[in-house]
């Protein structure tokens, strides 16, 4: 089980994923779920994946070699498609091509699906935000709703439904999506630190930042902190129900 989450805002992207890949008394493994292509001024592309590592790092291999474009009949990378859209698109053939070749395998009740985010600005385009299904098609974060989830999503939606707007100031966002993870921290113990993220500005190909959240982080061992004494508070100062 992962959490991953990407927000398009106004000002631009940010992307953030946990890094846990198995949870149990004495089995916890972690894997990088967030990947940065390019960020060399031209392109950026970042990826976060939830599911199968196995489909996820088969679907990586062949956006590496190349996927077949059925309307161009040429293959297409990272480095070389066009645009956002593109590279989801052909992140979408390529997971799907990793899972279809473990059909034998979902036959013994294992499941290879896997999801992806997939996010940035080529060219100068307008940065997007794309989710990506383990079928391959794909939809667009959109302004009304201006976040995407990927993964174990339920614990942190509330909070993003509650204080994610369209119109947030991109640090604001960052914040939200911590407080979003360490909710789902607390009821899930499959997600787990370390948590990397990216912030990449609107019409940028370089991300503004690119940090991981360890478990020795001091900011957001405080942000939980706070987070729990204002829900304390707020729930202290709410008049009892008047149900008797």
């Amino acid at each position: 089980m992962t959490y991953c989450v990407g927000f398009r805002v106004k000002d631009g992207l940010v992307m953030m994923a946990d890094t846990r890949t198995n949870a149990g008394v004495d089995n916890i493994s972690t894997y990088r779920k967030l990947r940065l292509h390019g960020n060399d001024g031209k392109r950026i592309i970042a990826i976060a994946s939830a599911g199968s590592l196995s489909t996820t790092q088969g679907a990586m291999q062949r956006l590496q070699q190349g996927v077949l474009n059925p309307e161009t009949d040429k293959p297409e990378t990272l480095d070389s498609v066009p645009t956002i859209y593109a590279a989801a698109l052909a992140a979408g053939r390529a997971v799907r091509a990793a899972r279809d070749g473990m059909e034998s395998l979902e036959q013994e009740s294992i499941s290879f699906d896997a999801t992806l985010l997939v996010g940035g600005s080529i060219g100068g385009e307008p940065v997007r935000l794309f989710l990506v299904y383990p079928q391959g098609n794909v939809i667009e974060c959109q302004p009304d709703t201006p976040y995407l989830q990927i993964g174990e999503n339920k614990y942190g939606k509330p909070i993003l439904d509650r204080a994610l707007q369209y119109d947030t100031e991109l640090y604001e966002a960052m914040k939200i999506g911590l407080i979003s993870f360490d909710s789902t921290m607390r009821s899930n113990l499959a997600v787990g630190l370390p948590i990397d993220l990216v912030v990449v500005r609107d019409r940028q190909a370089t991300a503004e930042l690119v940090h991981r959240i360890g478990p020795d982080d001091a900011y957001f061992h405080d942000l939980s902190e706070r987070w729990s004494t204002a829900l304390a508070h707020a729930r202290a100062e709410i008049p009892q129900p008047p149900y008797k």
